[in-house]
């Protein structure tokens, strides 16, 4: 082989290592909070429509679980991104801990009351047995308690066993759009289901969270993640989700086809993705009322200290332009 002809392999080599090398994915590590649901299905859709790919990135989706802490997860490098929550951010924030939400991709939170099928709404439990889960007391019930004026000695454990609530139509107990419904739906119960962000509960849902450290210095894969998942949602949910169904369930087995149509169907009558906000300034949106208003609850109840940065829990650089709508 002429010199020559080495040098021009040698070149073409070299040159597309680098190429190579330029158009690799981003990776990201996302972290979700439980385990695989249509709760979860954007981010799904997002991978299995190959929208990450698109966007230059490379994600892998690890599930949570009742074992798994998220946060720890995040501040230990394990995850790039996870789902969270407003009160736990703003709670992580009082502690010093350097995280920061970057999306929502829901404008309300999930957090709901089912009822039997006698029950108005919210306001018509004066004389119910409320069930509440451990964690529910220092999150939604004090709002709850304070708005329609309830009292703790109406409340008893949430085990989540959802018998208690069959066998007794005074109790009404905490549930997600479909979880708890679908059970009943199943066993052939009327029920009611009434969604406290429709109400005044301020948290957003379904929040994607990371760290200071992979915002600042990677703003351009944390913009792209975004935009990505964003995208996936409003694929999962106003076009055909049989792609992210399927990485679904091959993650949860337990979750059925029925069980997650049933999920979808619940996520847009409760217009939990493109309503509020959402409607004029696009899915994903987060903004500084929201956040002042589920601070101001956090303080009025004791569950935060009055002199914690609150602004540090969000950001809005990575959706305040995006203006995707379901439409």
């Amino acid at each position: 082989m002429s010199r020559f002809r080495f040098a021009c392999l040698a070149t073409a080599a070299a040159l597309s290592l680098i190429a190579g090398v330029a158009n690799a994915a981003d990776k990201v590590t996302f972290l979700t909070s439980w385990y695989a649901q249509a709760e979860h299905g954007g981010f799904y859709q997002a991978k299995a429509a190959g929208i990450y790919e698109k966007a230059g990135l490379d994600v892998t989706i690890k599930m949570g679980g009742p074992q798994v802490n998220g946060m720890q997860l995040l501040l230990a490098g394990e995850a790039d991104v996870m789902m969270g929550y407003d009160f736990q951010v703003l709670n992580s924030i009082a502690k010093g801990l350097p995280v920061i939400t970057i999306a929502a991709s829901f404008q309300k939170d999930l957090q709901g009351i089912m009822t039997h099928d006698d029950v108005k709404g919210l306001e018509d439990f004066k004389d119910k047995t409320i069930l509440v889960a451990t964690p529910g007391r220092t999150s939604w019930w004090p709002w709850l308690r304070r708005k329609f004026g309830y009292t703790d000695a109406q409340t008893q454990a949430y085990t989540f066993n959802l018998q208690p609530f069959f066998n007794d139509k005074n109790i009404v107990q905490q549930s997600y759009p479909s979880s708890e419904p679908f059970q009943a739906m199943q066993k052939g119960v009327p029920v009611k289901f009434f969604l406290m962000a429709d109400y005044g509960y301020p948290p957003y849902g379904t929040t994607m969270v990371a760290t200071t450290r992979f915002a600042a210095e990677r703003p351009d894969v944390a913009r792209r993640f975004v935009r990505a998942s964003l995208e996936g949602w409003k694929s999962y949910l106003k076009g055909d989700p049989s792609a992210a169904n399927a990485l679904i369930q091959a993650d949860n087995p337990k979750m059925s086809a029925e069980q997650i149509a049933f999920g979808i169907k619940r996520l847009n009558e409760l217009e939990v993705a493109d309503g509020g906000d959402a409607k004029t300034m696009g899915i994903g949106i987060i903004t500084e009322a929201r956040w002042k208003a589920t601070y101001d609850l956090m303080v009025q109840e004791g569950l935060l200290a009055a002199d914690t940065d609150w602004k540090k829990g969000f950001t809005t650089e990575f959706v305040k332009d995006l203006k995707i709508t379901s439409r």
